[in-house]
């Protein structure tokens, strides 16, 4: 049987017409047709287009091309009109932070806190009694040697547990020895120079202390943040608002260390801890800072700032030829492009959508052509079409908000993510072709900045050519972001010897295309998403499968070792052929790889796998037949539990085409009496034959291995 039978082809007979047409009749509507045809290529592109010329920046992008330190190339330019001259960024932002830090913090009075505080004073005088009292029995028991004074002890300490007051030891000390001194002074008619508690000493110079403190104001945030002279407060009850200076209010700290000095005045040394502990017991600050009013107040304070500075009358010469461009005849400039935008009129502005539409819509063109002409099989696949400009939009869209951004380098836009993306998922044809579209369209946005243009293709041209040939994950995190930022850095080094004064620049914008360059980490898992969502096989999952470490392939080494073996050497035949007629020669090698994985089903009945022992001789040749061919309907089943990509599965299913098994088939035309039963149906593979290149090497690789082994 002949190389055509096959693949299930059949030659004609003699005569017969090799090739035939069925004539049509032209559709009565040659466009109607087209559009059918092309609907959803149509919608694409219009979309794409929308987007990208709803994107582009319009008159709030400033001029990128002019460049301080450098010399005034164009002809001397004379102010057209009286224009205001804006405020450089730097000297905005300083009054932004001005306002922020002198603008005076707000506080609310809470009237409900000397309420809660004299609370906390009476509820921690009503449990300090109960502990003072079982105290002063207790050391009455002991002067009188009593039986109790064991339990009056135990009554004590249970008391003063329970009582729920936070004074340790010291401050204890001195309402306790005080008031016990009293009790048994009056127990034993003793004379005292003090009969009265200093526990209510203490409550009035507390209550004194707090008074005082409440009304020169508490506040609940440390003075340390303070940046200002004078807090606002705010009494919502007499809805008033006063400015109070912030040396003569108090936070929390300060208002502890004045109740100490105050306590240590009043009363001796034990006294006064007792008082001080006590005070920091039942304080709390009643003015409460307010973060959102003051914020409030600052934003209307910088949204009062002024974007101007003085004005440039009409007729005033701005720069001449040759001058150097320095901050002020930049910021002049640059005011009066704004103030040039804002006196444009519809017209003019429909005049400058209308031509960059045209421009926008001629790169577009170039690429699609490009697309249309020479990457058919990109065209035709409504998937591939849209994935195509899918990845470049969103390129654009990131592109087109960082140059929204201020003080935010253009360098850092992820240009290069783009073609690499479509380089490994297609070729580097396609990906250098995105290159030059999105370069131009980048630097277009950027102010029609050729000193992007230049760059963007350099580097992400040279991040193309690495990813070409993709063997290692470590080529998107070292090899190719490297290669990318030094392209970036050896152009703008070249642009920045032509300059004057511009390595500040160069050292500036370095720090941006680190930035860009760790972006491309983005490639690899944008990579696995793409390749779920459009059920894509790029080289980087095909290199993960022909790692003969994946857990099928070690099964094949153990369970089927002749098989495995076999494999290896269809790989090595595929994969040198596949490179020998410029097919795919990674795939056709993994696609090799798995090709027999079905025989893992049953590999004792395939002849490679045995030794001495021929499970077929106990079966007939229908039944041996019908096993040879359940390896490739079992090899499709496995690929599919593994979740193996579709072009990896379609070398399992089309690896025999429709070939006969004719060792079988002649075996039951010679163990039979009656030919005609023989079907040859039965004994042939159910196909389908070899539909690409890399299948048709595989079939063929895999019948000449194995006649050879034979």
């Amino acid at each position: 049987m002949g190389i055509l039978e096959t693949f299930g082809l059949s030659r004609k007979k003699k005569g017969a017409s090799p090739i035939s047409f069925d004539k049509k009749k032209p559709p009565k509507n040659k466009y109607v047709q087209i559009i059918k045809e092309n609907g959803f290529k149509i919608l694409v592109s219009l979309v794409f287009l929308s987007i990208v010329i709803s994107f582009y920046p319009r008159t709030t992008v400033q001029d990128l091309s002019i460049k301080m330190g450098e010399p005034w190339r164009d002809d001397d330019v004379v102010a057209p009109f009286t224009f205001s001259l804006l405020k450089e960024s730097e000297e905005i932002d300083r009054e932004r932070e001005e306002i922020q830090r002198l603008t005076p913090p707000i506080y609310h009075v809470d009237h409900r806190s000397a309420i809660r505080i004299e609370n906390r004073v009476d509820s921690l005088f009503r449990n300090i009694q109960p502990v003072v009292e079982s105290y002063a029995v207790w050391q009455i028991a002991k002067i009188e040697n009593g039986s109790n004074v064991q339990e009056d002890s135990l009554r004590f300490v249970n008391a003063r547990n329970q009582s729920a007051v936070g004074l340790d030891e010291n401050g204890w000390r001195a309402l306790l020895e005080n008031y016990s001194e009293i009790r048994i002074a009056q127990e034993y008619d003793e004379p005292i120079s003090n009969p009265r508690f200093i526990g209510i000493d203490i409550r009035l110079r507390l209550e004194n202390l707090v008074e005082q403190l409440l009304r020169d104001g508490i506040i609940n945030t440390p003075k340390d943040y303070l940046t200002t002279d004078e807090i606002t407060v705010r009494n919502t009850r007499d809805r008033t608002e006063r400015s109070f200076a912030a040396a003569n209010v108090r936070d929390g700290r300060e208002a502890r260390e004045y109740a100490r000095t105050q306590m240590n005045r009043s009363f001796g040394q034990d006294a006064a801890v007792t008082g001080t502990q006590m005070f920091s017991l039942v304080i709390e600050p009643n003015f409460i800072y307010r973060e959102d009013e003051t914020q409030a107040r600052i934003n209307e304070a910088i949204s009062e700032i002024s974007p101007t500075k003085g004005a440039v009358a009409a007729g005033q010469v701005i720069i001449r030829r040759g001058d150097i461009i320095t901050q002020e005849r930049y910021n002049m400039l640059q005011s009066m492009a704004f103030a040039r935008a804002d006196r444009k009129s519809d017209l003019e502005i429909w005049q400058m959508i209308i031509g960059e539409s045209i421009i926008i819509i001629a790169v577009f063109l170039t690429f699609f052509m490009y697309i249309y002409l020479y990457r058919r099989s990109i065209y035709n696949s409504n998937s591939m079409f849209l994935l195509v400009f899918l990845i470049q939009v969103l390129i654009i869209i990131s592109a087109a908000f960082l140059v929204r951004i201020e003080n935010v380098s253009i360098w850092l836009a992820p240009i290069a993510i783009a073609p690499i993306i479509l380089t490994i998922i297609f070729d580097s044809r396609v990906g250098l072709m995105t290159t030059l579209t999105l370069a131009v369209f980048a630097g277009l946005m950027y102010g029609n900045n050729f000193e992007f243009i230049v760059a963007t293709i350099v580097a992400c041209s040279m991040g193309v050519y690495s990813v070409r040939d993709i063997k290692n994950r470590s080529q998107f995190y070292l090899f190719t972001p490297a290669l990318v930022f030094g392209s970036y850095i050896l152009v703008l080094f070249g642009f920045t010897l032509t300059k004057v004064g511009a390595w500040n620049a160069l050292l500036e914008n370095g720090m941006y295309l680190a930035g860009n360059a760790i972006g491309i980490w983005l490639t690899y898992p944008l990579i696995l998403l793409i390749e779920k969502t459009f059920k894509v096989t790029t080289d980087v999952t095909l290199l993960e499968l022909s790692d003969t470490n994946q857990p099928i392939l070690k099964r094949m080494m153990t369970e089927a070792p002749g098989s495995f073996h076999h494999s290896l050497q269809v790989a090595n035949m595929t994969e040198a052929a596949a490179a020998a007629i410029n097919a795919n020669p990674l795939l056709a090698r993994v696609g090799a790889l798995y090709h027999d994985i079905g025989k893992l089903q049953k590999p004792s009945y395939f002849i490679e796998n045995q030794h001495g022992r021929n499970e077929h001789e106990e079966l007939k040749p229908r039944m041996s037949a019908l096993i040879i061919k359940e390896h490739v309907s079992a090899g499709v089943k496995i690929a599919e539990e593994l979740e193996l990509p579709d072009d990896i599965i379609n070398f399992i299913r089309t690896h025999h085409g429709t070939s006969l098994i004719e060792f079988f088939y002649k075996n039951a035309k010679n163990n039979t009496k009656n030919e005609q039963e023989i079907q040859e149906e039965d004994f042939r593979y159910d196909g389908p034959i070899p539909n690409t290149k890399e299948t048709g090497i595989l079939l063929l690789a895999d019948g000449i291995e194995a006649a050879s082994r034979t």
